[in-house]
């Protein structure tokens, strides 16, 4: 005889956001912060998602690690698929401005970057930068990249560098956590005026929210 087929329904998937999201979802107001996570959690059960960038961000990383000041960067324009090209022709002078602000590349080198699960109250917030540097003198940077049409919110940027550097021994040790408007061409560092323990609160709330809102959407 055949085995039943079971009609039990799937679990529903629980609440989770990468870093990306979740800083999304802070800048949010009203009901627009329930409309986005309950796309989240959609886009979650059905496993669905593209991510657009990956092929600017292999670029910019050979420029570095090749110090060809730009060439992988210009290619890529031509090499994308045509639907892509448009959103890259924009995304592209931004970026090379960003790596010719790295200065002298033979002083600057490509570091490896660990993706850390950090816990935002009850809710798992995936940190993961796009690349890291070493730069001769010692430092060291976690870059994450902001591709969005508009400029990064103050929300957004305190969020993003607040958990990025609260992972750092994870994600890479004794970095500063750096976020680029790749538009704009511009590196956000951290605020050294800001108090930490308020971010955190302010974060805590808006992830009790986040999880709340998780579990009641349809």
């Amino acid at each position: 005889m055949p085995e039943p087929v079971s009609t039990a329904p799937s679990p529903a998937p629980l609440p989770y956001a990468t870093l990306l999201a979740f800083t999304r979802y802070v800048d949010r107001t009203g009901p627009a912060k329930a409309n986005f996570v309950g796309g989240l959690r959609k886009q979650r059960a059905s496993r669905s998602g593209f991510n657009p960038h990956g092929q600017l961000v292999k670029a910019l990383k050979a420029d570095i690690a090749f110090r060809t000041g730009g060439r992988h960067l210009a290619e890529i324009v031509d090499v994308v698929k045509p639907r892509w090209r448009p959103l890259y022709e924009t995304l592209v002078p931004g970026t090379v401005s960003f790596l010719h602000s790295l200065g002298d590349l033979s002083t600057v080198e490509l570091a490896q970057t660990h993706d850390a699960l950090g816990m935002v109250g009850e809710l798992p917030v995936k940190i993961n930068p796009h690349l890291g540097l070493r730069y001769d003198d010692g430092r060291r940077e976690a870059v994450r990249l902001h591709f969005d049409e508009q400029p990064p919110s103050q929300e957004a940027l305190l969020a993003t560098l607040h958990l990025m550097n609260r992972q750092m021994d994870q994600v890479l040790p004794g970095a500063d956590p750096v976020l680029v408007d790749v538009r704009r061409g511009v590196a956000h560092h951290r605020d050294p005026a800001v108090r930490a323990d308020q971010v955190e609160r302010w974060l805590a709330g808006e992830a009790a929210a986040f999880t709340a809102i998780w579990s009641t959407a349809a």
